[in-house]
């Protein structure tokens, strides 16, 4: 017979493991002496010693969820209970007895912890949605287009409520950006039938504008232009695709008219003369509108100025070029105001914008670089020339420039 403090084995090869409750039989050895057979279930019970203190380290380090954590030890208990080892079974039973603790406190926190997530998660949803029923009023709609795309990936980053309070703060939530949604299509399609309109006046005035061309009743037919051209500035803008098509054949058919007139007139080359000097002072006038500071007056001024400039008649055709250049230099920057402004309710312009400066900007940096090359070379004379072009670039990059960030802001 052999023993140990926490077990024996008779002469029967019956292995018995001492607990408080007396002896408990083990199990039966016959395979080798009773030494080995102590230490086969000694062995059983050191295993158990490990695998209870793996299991203790996984519930303190790790994030084992409780209920897996209590199946292990249910596992290991039903092991011990099953007296199958040799050693301190009371040990065992004591230390499983705390992890249950253990794992018990550990459910509690995560409870909090998981209804303090909820709350927060409640909060922040709710947050959103209030902001995103704001940004639903909102006609920003570059701006609140993105931001409400932004507050959607926020909303999937969140713990979902119970089904009844998140339905409800989505439904809310989905019901804001489809009213935002809604508003800008109506926006847009506003726009859109705006400028159609526009497009089919435009379309009429062009029609007139091409019939009255080979007019050679002088007077009546030169006043009607200025009213047709009055109807023009009227209409708006049509769509960008057919505004300038549309202008062209419309100056184009006054063009024509006038051309005419002025061959007709040739001779009075003195009223002529005197007429360019008129139209000189006019385009100096006008060209002291620019830069734009107030957009209604400088457009009330100009107009003032071109009904004027179309009173006082032709200038001697090869002057004609320079002088009506200098007031369509002025008129393109009332319309570049004008599309500043416009494009203050277009979120689609700026990209637009963007693009315009970053390609002012290469110009500009070309111009730049190329007047350097010039002088390096000792070519004043192009440089200077180079210099004048850089100007014009460097005020039209300014323009954009405080274009889009007026649009920015």
């Amino acid at each position: 017979m052999s023993s140990d403090p926490w077990g024996r084995v008779d002469e029967t090869g019956t292995v018995y493991v001492r607990t408080a409750d007396g002896e408990q039989v083990v199990g039966s050895w016959q395979a080798g002496s009773p030494d080995e057979a102590l230490a086969y279930f000694e062995r059983k019970y050191e295993g158990l010693v490990v695998e209870i203190g793996l299991l203790e380290k996984r519930v303190k380090t790790t994030d084992l969820s409780a209920k897996d954590a209590q199946t292990a030890i249910d596992h290991i208990r039903e092991q011990v209970d099953a007296h199958h080892a040799v050693g301190d079974l009371a040990a065992l039973r004591g230390r499983l007895d705390k992890l249950v603790e253990t794992v018990d406190a550990r459910r509690e926190e995560r409870k909090v912890q998981r209804a303090k997530q909820s709350d927060e998660a409640r909060h922040a949803k709710e947050a959103l949605v209030v902001e995103a029923e704001e940004l639903a009023q909102s006609d920003q709609w570059r701006a609140a287009g993105e931001r409400l795309r932004a507050l959607v990936d926020t909303w999937k980053g969140l713990p979902r409520l119970d089904r009844k309070s998140d339905d409800e703060l989505w439904h809310r939530f989905s019901h804001a950006r489809s009213a935002f949604s809604k508003r800008r299509k109506a926006h847009f399609a506003s726009l859109d039938a705006q400028r159609e309109e526009a497009r089919k006046t435009k379309e009429k005035l062009v029609a007139e504008a091409e019939s009255l061309s080979g007019s050679a009743d002088w007077g009546p037919t030169a006043a009607r232009y200025r009213e047709l051209m009055a109807d023009w500035k009227a209409a708006g803008r049509a769509q960008r695709e057919h505004e300038d098509d549309l202008w062209n054949r419309f100056r184009g058919a006054q063009d024509v008219f006038f051309a005419a007139r002025s061959s007709v007139f040739a001779e009075r080359d003195a009223e002529q003369s005197e007429n360019l000097k008129l139209k000189e002072e006019l385009a100096e006038e006008a060209e002291k509108l620019v830069p734009v500071q107030d957009l209604k007056a400088a457009r009330a001024a100009f107009r003032s100025i071109n009904e004027r400039w179309e009173a006082i008649g032709h200038v001697p055709r090869d002057a004609r070029p320079k002088v009506e250049g200098r007031m369509h230099a002025v008129e393109r920057a009332l319309q570049e105001s004008e599309e500043t402004e416009w494009r203050r309710t277009n979120p689609e312009a700026r990209a637009r914008a963007e693009g315009l400066t970053g390609q002012l900007q290469a110009a500009v940096d070309k111009l730049q670089g190329q007047i350097e090359s010039a002088r390096s070379a000792g070519n004043t004379s192009r440089a200077d020339k180079l210099q004048k072009e850089l100007d014009g670039r460097q005020a039209l990059l300014d323009q954009a420039l405080k274009g889009l960030q007026e649009f920015g802001g």
